[in-house]
């Protein structure tokens, strides 16, 4: 399988996120390697996007999305879950992509528990890591898109953009 590179990363959120359901999350440990397919993504697109955590600038927190595409952006949300998101576009314009689905697991929370993602992977590259990174072995899917879920805060238009994308079964 052919690991995606930086040229994709640095592509537009809502095409990056349009095209990761369907390729594979791959998680070394040791010697081991597992894959996750990407079912479900959600774009979060720059700092005009009042769902997306760079709409309240440049943060210790969100500083990460400000950096170039192909690093992973993992917050900590309601003291309990993990999100993970793969920041895209070139420096200084923040846009992420949120894992919501992967393999037969559902939810964002969900998919880092069973991935064993946490803060320790804040910043890190799937472009280079040697612990995870995507691959593309050329499936052909659907995709469906539909409204973001759990932004209500945000507001309209915001709420309404069809900026989640997942494979139709």
């Amino acid at each position: 399988m052919k690991r995606v590179g930086k040229d994709f990363f640095t592509g537009d959120v809502l095409n990056v996120a349009e095209r990761l359901p369907g390729m594979d999350i791959v998680i070394k440990r040791g010697e081991s390697e597992t894959r996750y397919t990407i079912t479900e993504t959600e774009a979060y697109n720059g700092t005009d996007d009042r769902a997306c955590h760079a709409s309240k600038g440049r943060t210790p927190r969100t500083e990460v999305m400000f950096r170039e595409g192909g690093i992973l952006y993992i917050y900590f949300v309601y003291g309990m879950h993990w999100m993970m998101n793969i920041v895209t576009g070139m420096e200084n314009n923040p846009q992420a992509v949120l894992i919501r689905g992967a393999g037969d697991i559902s939810g964002p929370g969900r998919v880092t528990k069973v991935m064993g993602i946490d803060g320790s992977f804040n910043g890190e590259s799937v472009i280079t890591s040697q612990r995870i990174w995507i691959e593309d072995p050329g499936r052909r899917v659907k995709i469906v898109s539909l409204p973001r879920v759990g932004i209500n805060y945000a507001g309209e238009p915001w709420i309404s953009m069809p900026w989640r994308f997942l494979i139709r079964s």
